[in-house]
C-alpha cells in the first residue's frame, strides 16, 4: 500500500493539468481511504495487544494453580522437591518482570506509531518520531525499520520535487552554457550581458497576494529541509555577477521588466545606446538597482522564514559586495574635481539616503548607516584624496613626457598666481603686531633690481606645466578644510619629490646621450629651485593652521634641486671631456710630425676637437644661461688645450719641421677656439664673450705662450722670460721653459747661455 506522501507527491506533477476543485475532491476521498486503512491497522495492532494481555492473565491463573499444587506436594515431599520449587519461583519472577517490560514497550510504541501516522505529511516531525522510536534499543521490530526506510525515500523524493519547483520558479538565461561562474569571467563588456534574463514564474491570479501561496509553501519547505540557504546563496552570486554589478559598471545597460500572463515576471538587460567610457550617475545606478530589487521583493522574496524575511537573507549575502561595487565604480567617479562643485554634491548624498531607505522598507537592509552612505557623506575627504591622486597622475605623465619641447624663460617671467582671498582678520592683526616689533634698519646699499631673477634660458614645456599644476593645487588648498588643505599641500611637495626621483631615472640614458637634454634638465632643476624659494611664501598666510604658522614651505627642497641639476650637467660635461681626450689620443702624442701619417692623424684629432666644441656650442646656444654656457664651453676647451700642452711638454726632441707643424696646429686652435663661444642666437652679441675667452679658459694664456715659443728663437724666449718677470714666466716654470729649449734647439753654446738665463 502506497503511503499518503507517496501518493501526494506522485500527483504533484499533474496539478497544472487538473481542475483545482476536482483535485481537492479526489484528495479528500483519498484521505478518507487512508484514514480507514490506518484505523484498521491500529485496531489490528490493538487486538494483538489485547491478545497478549489475555495470555498473560491465563499465565497468572496457571501460576496460582501451580502454587496450590506445590503447597499440597510440599506437605508430602517437602525435603525432596524444595530445590525444584526455588527454581520454579525464580523462573516465575523472571517471566513476570519480562511481561511488565513488554507492556511498557508496547504502550510507548503504540503512542509513537499514532503520532507518526498523523504526521506523515510533515516530514520533519515524522523524522523526530522515528528517531524517538529508535532510542528504544530493546525494540528491534521490522515495522520500525520499514518506517525508517520509507521516511528516507519520501524525504529524498520531497527534496527532489522541491528543487524542481525552485527551478521552475527561478529561471536564468545567461550568455554562456559553460556554467554560472564562467559566465562572468568571459563577459568582459556590456554586449556580453545583453543576453542575461531572469524569469520569475510565480504567477498569481487576480486578487491573490504576491508572492502566491504556492511560492511561499515551496520556500518554507526548502527552509525546513535545510536547502534554502544553499539555493539562495547560489542565486545571489548569479544575480550579483550577471545583473546587479553590470548595471553599476556600464552606463549603457538598463533593465526591462515585463509581466507575462503565462510566464510570470521577466527581467532582461538591454543596451539603450553606446556610451563607451562614460560612467552612470548615482541616481541612474540607484534607479536601475531598485527596479530589479523591487521586482524580486514583490514576486519572490517577500516571504517570512522563521521570523526573518527572505529579502533580508538575500541582502546579507549581496550588500557588502554590491555597496563596494557602487563605491568604486560609481561614487568614486562622481566626486567633483573642482572645489566649487562640492556644494552640489549634497544632491548625491540625498539620493544615497533615499536609496538606502527604500532598501530598508523592503527589508534588504536593517542597519541605519552603511559604508555606502558614509562614503557619500565624507565627500570633502574623498575630494581631497581624488584631487591628490589626479594631481600625482598628471604630474607623473608630465615627468615622463618628452623633454625637448621647450619654452623661453626671461628675467621678467613670473608665476601666474591667481588673486587669493585676503587672509583672516586675526592673521592680519598678527602681521601688524609683528611689524611693530620689527627694527627698521637703514642701509645705503640696496639690492640690485636683478636680484632673485632667473637668467634667460630654456626649460621644458612640461616643467612649466608642472609648476602651473602645483600652483592650481595650492589654490585649491586655500579655503579648504584643514584636513583637505594638508592633503593638497603635501601632495604638491610630493610632486616635486616625485620629479626629483622619477626624471633622473626615467630619462637617465637620454640625459647622458644627448647634451641638449642634459642642459634642459639643468635648467629645469634650477627653475624649480628658483620658484621653490618663494612658493610657500605666496600661499602661507592664506592657508589654515598649522600651514600658516611656518609649515607651508618648500625652501628645504631647494638645495636638492640645485644639486640634482648640477650633477646632471656635470655628468654630461664628463662625457664630453672623455670624448675630447679620446679624440686627442689618436694624435700619436704630437711627436714626429715630419712624418706625413703622424701629421695627418694629429691634424685630424685637432679638427675633430674643434668640430665637437662647435657642435656643443650650437646645441647649447640659447638654451643654457650665458654664464653657465661660457663656463661649460671654457671648461671643455681648457681640457683640450691642457691635454695638448701636456703632450707637447713631454716631447724631448722637436725638430724645426715638427715645431712648425705644432705651431700650425696650435694656431688653428687659437684662431677657432673663441668661435665656439656663441651663447646667443644674435651673432653680433656673441663677440663680447669671444673676447673674454681668457676668463673662462684657465690655460688659454699658457697655450698662447707655448705657441709663441714653438716659433721663437733663443733670444726671443729669453726676452719673454725677462728674468722671471715676463709673460712666459707667468705661465711656465723655469724647469718647463728649459725643457722646451732643450727639445727645440740643439746643444750649442748659445743654448747653454740661454738656459743659464732661465732661473
Amino acid at each position: 500500500m502506497a503511503s499518503f506522501v507517496t501518493e501526494v507527491l506522485a500527483s504533484s506533477g499533474k496539478l497544472e493539468k487538473e481542475d483545482l476543485s476536482g483535485k481537492i475532491s479526489k484528495m479528500s476521498r483519498k484521505v478518507e481511504e487512508i484514514k480507514v486503512e490506518v484505523c484498521d491497522m491500529i485496531n489490528k495492532r490493538y487486538s494483538d495487544f489485547l491478545s497478549c494481555l489475555q495470555a498473560s492473565e491465563d499465565l497468572m491463573v496457571q501460576v496460582d494453580t501451580v502454587s496450590k499444587e506445590m503447597d499440597a506436594l510440599k506437605n508430602c515431599i517437602e525435603t525432596e522437591v524444595l530445590q525444584n520449587v526455588h527454581v520454579a519461583v525464580a523462573e516465575f519472577t523472571k517471566l513476570k518482570q519480562q511481561l511488565e517490560r513488554n507492556t511498557v514497550v508496547i504502550t510507548t510504541f503504540l503512542f509513537h506509531l499514532k503520532i507518526l501516522d498523523m504526521a506523515v505529511i510533515e516530514n520533519y516531525e515524522a523524522k523526530n518520531s522515528v528517531e524517538s522510536l529508535k532510542s528504544w534499543k530493546t525494540s528491534e521490530l521490522p515495522l520500525l525499520s520499514a518506517l525508517s526506510s520509507e521516511l528516507t525515500v519520501q524525504r529524498e523524493n520531497l527534496i527532489y520535487h522541491l528543487g524542481e519547483e525552485w527551478k521552475r520558479l527561478v529561471v536564468w538565461k545567461l550568455p554562456s552554457s559553460r556554467g554560472t561562474f564562467f559566465q562572468l569571467t568571459y563577459a568582459v563588456n556590456e554586449k556580453a550581458f545583453l543576453k542575461v534574463e531572469l524569469r520569475l514564474s510565480s504567477t498569481s491570479k487576480d486578487g491573490e497576494p504576491k508572492p502566491p501561496p504556492l511560492v511561499c509553501c515551496v520556500l518554507q519547505a526548502l527552509s525546513i529541509q535545510g536547502d534554502l540557504q544553499h539555493k539562495l546563496k547560489l542565486f545571489s552570486q548569479i544575480l550579483l555577477k550577471n545583473m546587479l554589478k553590470p548595471l553599476v559598471m556600464y552606463a549603457s545597460l538598463s533593465v526591462r521588466v515585463t509581466e507575462q500572463p503565462e510566464e510570470g515576471t521577466v527581467l532582461a538587460l538591454q543596451c539603450l545606446e553606446e556610451r563607451h567610457g562614460e560612467r552612470s550617475t548615482p541616481f541612474q545606478v540607484y534607479s536601475k538597482l531598485l527596479l530589479v530589487l523591487q521586482s524580486l521583493h514583490s514576486d519572490l522574496l517577500d516571504v517570512s522564514i522563521r521570523d526573518k524575511k527572505l529579502s533580508t537573507l538575500l541582502g546579507e549575502m549581496i550588500w557588502e559586495e554590491l555597496s563596494q561595487c557602487i563605491i568604486h565604480e560609481c561614487l568614486l567617479y562622481s566626486i567633483p574635481s573642482d572645489s566649487s562643485l562640492l556644494e552640489q554634491y549634497s544632491t548625491v548624498i540625498k539620493e544615497t539616503e533615499e536609496f538606502e531607505e527604500a532598501l530598508k522598507q523592503m527589508e534588504y537592509l536593517r542597519r541605519d548607516s552603511t559604508d555606502l552612505l558614509k562614503y557619500a557623506r565624507d565627500v570633502n575627504s574623498h575630494f581631497a584624496s581624488k584631487k591628490c591622486r589626479d594631481v600625482i597622475v598628471a604630474a607623473r605623465k608630465l615627468m615622463t613626457s618628452k623633454m625637448h619641447n621647450t619654452v623661453k624663460i626671461t628675467p621678467d617671467s613670473k608665476l601666474r598666481i591667481p588673486k587669493l582671498p585676503n587672509p583672516p582678520s586675526s592673521e592680519g592683526k598678527r602681521k601688524q603686531e609683528s611689524r611693530k616689533d620689527e627694527v627698521i634698519m637703514e642701509n645705503s646699499k640696496q639690492l640690485s633690481a636683478l636680484s632673485l631673477q632667473l637668467p634667460a634660458c630654456r626649460i621644458s614645456e612640461s616643467v612649466q606645466q608642472l609648476m602651473e599644476l602645483a600652483l592650481n593645487t595650492l589654490c585649491e588648498a586655500v579655503g579648504s578644510s584643514t584636513q583637505s588643505a594638508l592633503q593638497l599641500f603635501f601632495t604638491v611637495r610630493n610632486i616635486f619629490q616625485l620629479f626629483y626621483d622619477v626624471v633622473p631615472t626615467y630619462h637617465k640614458e637620454n640625459l647622458l646621450k644627448f647634451p641638449h637634454l642634459a642642459a634642459i634638465q639643468h635648467n629645469n632643476c634650477m627653475y624649480l629651485a628658483h620658484h621653490l624659494l618663494t612658493l610657500g611664501h605666496h600661499f602661507r598666510n592664506h592657508l589654515p593652521q598649522p600651514l600658516n604658522e611656518g609649515v607651508a614651505t618648500f625652501v628645504d627642497m631647494v638645495p636638492g634641486f640645485r644639486k640634482l641639476g648640477a650633477q646632471c650637467f656635470l655628468a654630461q660635461l664628463n662625457v664630453q671631456r672623455a670624448e675630447l681626450l679620446e679624440r686627442l689620443s689618436t694624435a700619436h702624442n704630437f711627436c714626429n710630425l715630419d712624418d706625413e701619417d703622424n701629421y695627418i692623424a694629429a691634424s685630424k684629432a685637432v679638427r675633430q676637437v674643434i668640430h665637437q666644441l662647435k657642435q656643443l656650442g650650437t646645441v647649447w646656444q640659447d638654451v643654457l644661461p650665458v654664464s653657465i654656457y661660457c663656463k661649460a664651453m671654457g671648461n671643455l676647451l681648457n681640457t683640450a688645450i691642457a691635454e695638448i700642452i701636456t703632450k707637447i711638454m713631454m716631447l724631448e726632441d722637436i725638430s724645426s719641421e715638427d715645431g712648425e707643424h705644432l705651431h700650425t696646429l696650435c694656431q688653428s686652435i687659437i684662431d677657432e677656439g673663441p668661435l665656439v663661444f656663441i651663447p646667443l642666437a644674435e651673432e653680433q652679441k656673441n663677440r663680447k664673450y669671444q673676447e673674454e675667452v681668457p676668463l673662462y679658459v684657465k690655460k688659454w694664456g699658457t697655450f698662447k705662450e707655448l705657441v709663441v715659443v714653438l716659433r721663437a728663437n733663443l733670444q726671443e724666449i729669453v726676452d719673454r722670460w725677462a728674468n722671471g718677470k715676463g709673460l712666459l714666466a707667468a705661465e711656465f716654470s723655469s724647469l718647463e721653459v728649459k725643457s722646451l729649449i732643450r727639445a727645440l734647439f740643439q746643444n750649442t753654446e748659445r743654448r747653454a747661455v740661454a738656459l743659464s738665463k732661465i732661473k
